[in-house]
């Protein structure tokens, strides 16, 4: 009866394999079996501050409104779809009017590549401007939702 002594773990083998070699098997191993490695872990708070769905619905905002510049410039008599949407939101207001219109009247007054400009720059003035456009009507049905789905997560 021979005495095998107890030891904890794997069997020695007597060749040591160096701690990097031990991290490239097991990753090989974890590869093949279809996961994936995470490089950092961020926290869902954290993570919910540096990028928001209001970062991308203003991106969504800006990206219609380089296409409606790009058509207004293409076809100039468009930007008086602008100006009548203007003009019934005034009338909707019956009196107390918001400040956005009296800015918006002033800025469709401009020369278009001032106004085409302003309405594709990113600026916070520029988004906070985009918020209340009077642009609605410019965009076909299919030009609008392409970009909606480009901006769909």
């Amino acid at each position: 009866m021979s005495t095998i002594p107890k030891t904890r773990g794997r069997p020695r083998t007597g060749v040591a394999v160096p701690a990097a070699e031990r991290m490239r098997r097991y990753r090989a191993r974890q590869k093949a079996a279809g996961l994936k490695a995470v490089a950092s872990w961020v926290p869902r708070a954290q993570a919910a501050t540096t990028f928001s769905s209001h970062r991308v619905l203003d991106a969504r905002s800006l990206a219609l409104h380089c296409l409606i510049a790009q058509k207004i410039m293409a076809d100039p008599s468009l930007i008086d779809i602008a100006r009548r949407n203007l003009a019934a939101w005034r009338r909707k207001s019956a009196g107390a009017e918001p400040r956005y219109l009296d800015e918006w009247q002033r800025i469709l007054a401009r020369p278009w590549p001032q106004v085409a400009g302003l309405i594709t720059e990113q600026s916070d003035n520029a988004t906070r401007l985009r918020q209340s456009s009077p642009f609605a009507g410019i965009l076909s049905t299919v030009e609008r939702r392409r970009i909606y789905d480009a901006f769909r997560a």
